[in-house]
């Protein structure tokens, strides 16, 4: 397996919610800015078509992360037939929760209740959903993920943005040039997060803790991506004739590969 268990700040118990709270608004702002939003509404458009669905239960949401606008767009494009998005995480925030449902988006909630993707046995109805979360999970743990999707006849979409496709030895050549250039990113797009804190202002150009955090989660987040190789490993254990799956890379309009995607559905619904 190419993949490494490397480490990311956020992952840790210890790690203070605040600064992940704000680690996640810049990546929120650089999904914008890159058009993810487009990329994963034209996957979830293509999915309806192969396996119907009214709803999407997001797993690992977090702060909100880019499914409000990828459903946004994906219900633009379908004012008539809307998808109610649900957003699910192991360790719900109640800020988060109240924050997402006090704006009373349309067709769009945070449940208060804990999902745990290794069972989703009791998981409500809809397709699941893991964006650019699925590098987090250590091998057994990503095995149990798809194996539980599998199990239960539950259709799963992961997207992962980066692809773990250079040489490693590489990636160690060019971390520090890579570690600046997102120290300095991070800079930039501070402006544009929401909600702008005055935490985050000072512990990015007074105390640059959050640049420095986000721009190591970001580097370490490559050699940690699954490799299509990798996803082939986690499955051979668990084969089932009545289910498939679906590896393949995600594309922009313009036919421009974007991260990739597993895609899991039951033969039969």
């Amino acid at each position: 397996m190419k993949r490494i268990q490397l480490f990311e700040f956020e992952d840790f118990n210890w790690f203070p919610d605040w600064i992940r709270t704000c680690m996640t608004n810049l990546i929120l702002v650089l999904h914008k800015m890159i058009g993810t939003k487009e990329v994963i509404a034209s996957l979830l458009a293509d999915i309806q078509k192969k396996w119907a669905f009214t709803q999407i239960v997001d797993m690992g949401s977090g702060s909100g992360g880019i499914m409000p606008e990828a459903v946004r767009t994906l219900n633009d494009q379908n004012p008539d037939s809307p998808t109610n998005l649900l957003l699910t995480d192991l360790h719900p925030s109640g800020q988060f929760v109240d924050y997402i449902n006090n704006q009373g988006i349309d067709h769009i909630r945070y449940s208060p209740a804990p999902l745990d993707a290794l069972h989703l046995s009791k998981a409500p109805k809809g397709l699941k959903t893991m964006i650019a979360s699925f590098h987090h999970m250590p091998p057994a743990t990503a095995r149990q993920i798809l194996k539980s999707a599998q199990d239960n006849d539950e259709a799963l979409l992961i997207y992962e943005l980066s692809e773990n496709n250079i040489p490693l030895i590489v990636w160690w050549v060019l971390l520090p040039i890579s570690l600046v250039l997102l120290f300095i990113m991070s800079l930039f797009m501070t402006p544009f997060s929401s909600p702008l804190s005055f935490k985050q202002i000072l512990f990015t150009y007074l105390i640059p803790a959050i640049p420095i955090c986000y721009a190591w989660d970001g580097q370490a987040s490559l050699p940690r991506t699954y490799t299509f190789e990798d996803v082939r490993e986690l499955l051979k254990d668990i084969p089932d004739e009545n289910y498939t799956w679906e590896i393949e890379k995600a594309k922009k309009k313009n036919g421009k590969a974007f991260g990739y995607y597993i895609l899991g559905l039951p033969n039969k619904k």
